[in-house]
């Protein structure tokens, strides 16, 4: 059974699926498109995805696109290791956080990259001190929900969803301090982060230009 992954590094969409597919100790081919050199308007990649988009997968000749439901088919084809829970509310649960995470959520934090990272010209204190606290407001109710160690219980498919939005902010704040939210991450969701990051495969899965 063969699986192609197409990565783009950076990509917090990408990111979730690579996480899953670590977990679930799936085989699979990486390809790492490059956004730069325009690797995903390319006539081979859009054979493959006519939307041009990462992460797209290849599974014994089926194609698949949009993070949300690879997880979704991953989970159905290789059932080790699971990530969704075996009682319905609890599913549901999960797939309602991975909704919200790139609903609002996502909204606000792209905001914020793109006042930071993405800024050709220098966004004014307040402005951005204003997308800082949008994104501090969607976090709370999150914060609020974590009664455990993860978002369901036990590890799921809603903390990979999750994760990777999460983690750019520090991202902001590493490449321009002072301009992601700093140390105002609340309490919970920092130390969820910190057991994310403790697995044996995150290291792996950071994004590759992240590194140098």
């Amino acid at each position: 059974m063969a699986l192609t992954f197409y990565y783009g590094s950076g990509s917090p969409f990408a990111w979730r699926v690579w996480l899953a597919l670590e977990h679930k100790q799936i085989a699979y081919e990486l390809k790492v498109l490059s956004f730069d050199r325009g690797d995903t308007r390319t006539p081979e990649f859009l054979a493959v995805n006519p939307r041009g988009r990462v992460p797209t997968i290849v599974h014994d000749g089926f194609k698949l696109w949009e993070s949300l439901a690879i997880l979704e088919y991953l989970e159905e084809c290789f059932p080790q290791k699971p990530l969704l829970a075996a009682d319905a509310k609890t599913r549901a649960a999960t797939r309602r956080l991975m909704i919200e995470a790139d609903g609002d959520l996502y909204t606000a934090l792209r905001r914020l990259f793109e006042a930071t990272l993405a800024a050709r010209e220098p966004v004014e204190p307040a402005a951005l001190a204003e997308i800082q606290g949008t994104v501090l407001e969607q976090l709370q109710p999150l914060d609020a929900e974590l009664a455990g160690d993860y978002f369901a219980g036990a590890l799921s498919l809603a903390d990979f969803a999750l994760f990777p939005h999460l983690r750019q902010l520090r991202r902001i704040e590493e490449r321009q301090p002072g301009k992601g939210i700093g140390d105002r991450l609340p309490a919970k969701l920092a130390a969820w982060m910190k057991r994310i990051e403790a697995l044996p495969y995150y290291a792996k899965t950071i994004p590759p230009h992240w590194k140098s």
